[in-house]
């Protein structure tokens, strides 16, 4: 059986496949990055919000390159060291 591909963004925002599941969720309209167990992203993921518009990094540095942001809940250190 093959290993499960998973959708990932790059730096330039462009998916590619990848065997690697991704560390941080993002939500693409307002460019935010955080963590997978978020607890506002899992807030709106639970209501159905979003769902279509979640993209996955597999770091913080590819995110940061592709133009997201931290999330204030989650990553609220990293958060105020980028504003």
């Amino acid at each position: 059986m093959p290993p499960e591909a998973h959708t990932l963004l790059g730096a330039d925002g462009l998916p590619y496949r990848s065997t690697t599941p991704g560390t941080l969720g993002e939500h693409r309209r307002g460019r935010l990055y955080g963590r997978l167990d978020c607890p506002s992203a899992l807030r709106a993921l639970t209501r159905g919000h979003y769902v279509a518009h979640r993209v996955f990094f597999p770091d913080e540095t590819t995110a940061i390159t592709a133009g997201y942001r931290p999330c204030a809940v989650c990553l609220p250190a990293t958060y105020t060291d980028r504003q």
